[in-house]
């Protein structure tokens, strides 16, 4: 089978997707970087697929998912995040309204058939993008599960998120250094600096909040092996697959309700009420007071409800069915 596998930026879920695609199809990668595009070649690889498969509803899907419903082609785009979200009270998502909501709903109606990696991700899909229901499977993220490091977990904190604007609310990383007032615990943010955010964070961090820019695997492992409680106050998350590794470190995750959060954490991690730096900080010290094995039952859920397997199997299953009926 040949697959047209189109994103526009090569992040770590994507990945994880090309790759169980290429286990067993030729994939060929379209990893379209700008809205330049080259559109003979484009519909020349389209032609030459059996099936495309898109990350997220925006420009860069839009012309492929077009060309395969011309070319007869089925398609598949996974969503949820930027593409399904409206939240104004942040300033994110395409759904607010204007050309971006055009470009999403657009895409989104033209795919053969939608995946989102959460149920929150699919609601949303429905109710913010009027997709159809039974046009939209959820899949879970998959992870692999690491051997667990022995090592004695430390009193410190760690959250993963890019340290640009949007996620300054959405990953809650401004909460989170504002909470690091009200203790004394380490706080590493780890995550690439995209824009001039990471001077504003430092502005208003105390001394013992550390950011430590984009780390490879091995070093973010360490950070995550050491720390005893990962925190994600987030205000919208369409799975949270840093979540979900953190777990499987044994970090007791402190969350907040957002998005598809409960559906990762369950009944393995500490919520809090909100987002604000008080109630971060109260879920942090009672993490850290923690002695009931909340870590060790965090990464149990994680092996056993989110096997990196499973996210194969279903997958390969939808695009055998759609090469059926096509």
């Amino acid at each position: 089978m040949r697959i047209l596998f189109v994103h526009n930026h090569p992040a770590q879920f994507v990945q994880i997707d090309l790759a169980l695609l290429r286990e067993r199809s030729a994939v060929r990668e379209w990893y379209q970087r700008t809205r330049a595009v080259n559109l003979a070649a484009l519909a020349r690889a389209v032609s030459q697929s059996d099936l495309v498969f898109g990350w997220f509803a925006s420009w860069h899907t839009l012309f492929p998912v077009r060309l395969a419903r011309a070319f007869k082609r089925p398609s598949i785009l996974v969503v949820g995040g930027y593409d399904t979200a409206n939240m104004p009270e942040i300033g994110y998502g395409s759904q607010r309204g204007g050309v971006k909501r055009w470009v999403a709903r657009t895409t989104m109606s033209l795919a053969t058939r939608l995946i989102t990696n959460s149920q929150f991700t699919r609601d949303e899909a429905i109710r913010n993008a009027g997709v159809a229901p039974d046009r939209v499977d959820v899949i879970y993220h998959g992870v692999d599960a690491p051997l667990c490091a022995e090592r004695k977990k430390e009193p410190r904190v760690v959250t993963i998120a890019n340290v640009d604007h949007d996620n300054l609310q959405r990953k809650g990383l401004e909460p989170l250094v504002r909470a690091a007032h009200l203790t004394a615990v380490p706080i590493a943010v780890i995550g690439a600096w995209r824009d001039n955010s990471i001077d504003y964070l430092r502005s208003i961090a105390p001394p013992n909040v550390g950011f430590t820019g984009w780390l490879d695997d091995d070093a973010r492992d360490d950070h995550l092996a050491r720390a005893k409680v990962y925190v994600q106050a987030a205000r919208h998350e369409g799975f949270g697959l840093a979540v979900a590794e953190a777990m499987l470190h044994e970090c007791v995750p402190v969350v907040t309700r957002a998005g598809a959060l409960p559906e990762v954490v369950g009944d393995a991690g500490i919520y809090v009420n909100s987002p604000a730096p008080e109630d971060v900080a109260e879920g942090i010290r009672r993490a850290l007071d923690d002695e009931s094995g909340l870590g060790q039952r965090a990464r149990q859920r994680i092996v056993r409800e989110f096997p990196l397997s499973r996210r194969r199997e279903r997958l390969y299953a939808l695009i055998d069915s759609l090469m059926a009926d096509n």
